[in-house]
């Protein structure tokens, strides 16, 4: 992972959400495709909890809605975060209206899951 990217989610995960924001920014400025995607729901996601922090719940609602829905790109995954997770803890604030702390995760790797990793991601393994 990126020394800049785990700098915005501890940022993040600590509750500081404009400056995970800033952080996020600034690595979406120089990304390029799928990741430049994904780098703008983190930035949506981290403003949108900064504003329903701040008592903005509409402003904040819709920002978050924005962010969940560019968080939908495979680029998550590839930049080791569990996104699933992340999603549907941003969903759960969005209905609830509740600013409730979001943390982003790791995802964790095949053996940390007690199993073999899927095909495609293993040496040797084919996938159709």
């Amino acid at each position: 992972m990126n020394e800049r990217l785990a700098e915005g989610i501890g940022l993040f995960n600590a509750g500081r959400y404009f400056e995970a924001h800033e952080t996020f920014e600034d690595l979406w400025r120089e990304a390029g495709g799928g990741m430049r995607v994904y780098l703008q729901g983190l930035v949506q996601a981290a403003v949108g909890l900064h504003h329903l922090s701040a008592g903005n719940l509409r402003g904040g609602r819709r920002v978050l809605e924005r962010g969940i829905e560019k968080l939908g790109a495979p680029a998550g995954e590839a930049a080791g975060i569990d996104n699933a997770r992340l999603v549907d803890d941003l969903r759960s604030v969005v209905e609830s209206g509740a600013v409730t702390p979001v943390r982003i995760q790791r995802r964790k790797g095949p053996a940390e899951r007690g199993g073999r990793p899927p095909a495609g991601e293993q040496p040797g393994d084919a996938v159709s």
